[in-house]
């Protein structure tokens, strides 16, 4: 079993609550867009449910998770090269905080428990 929720990191804490947030929130204020744009806001809802999806595993411990964390914000990265410098600044700055705070050996700990225990 994963270490208890005394033991998580804090660093995999803060990640996983900013994608909670920011899946939930962007869920929200994105859903009108479902209503208006279908074919595009099933898309950005999508991205919404993933960050919600890599949220919940992360806090569980799921190695496979962070992964999805970094691929989430690597997406971000990727779609604000289109857009102007300043965004793309920003999601690359994010991208190197979130995936130091998520494969530091602290955290790398939380995602791999030590053997005998079970997943």
């Amino acid at each position: 079993m994963n270490m208890p929720l005394a033991r998580r990191p804090v660093a995999v804490l803060v990640v996983a609550v900013a994608y909670l947030a920011v899946g939930i929130l962007g869920f929200v204020a994105h859903f009108h867009d479902l209503l208006s744009a279908p074919s595009d806001g099933v898309w950005i809802e999508l991205t919404e449910l993933v960050a919600i999806v890599a949220a919940v595993f992360l806090l569980r411990g799921r190695n496979w998770a962070r992964w999805l964390a970094v691929a989430w914000i690597a997406f971000h990265v990727i779609l604000s090269a289109f857009g102007n410098i300043r965004e793309l600044t920003m999601h690359a700055a994010l991208t190197a905080l979130i995936v130091w705070l998520l494969f530091r050996q602290a955290s790398a700990r939380w995602f791999h428990p030590p053997r005998g225990e079970p997943v």
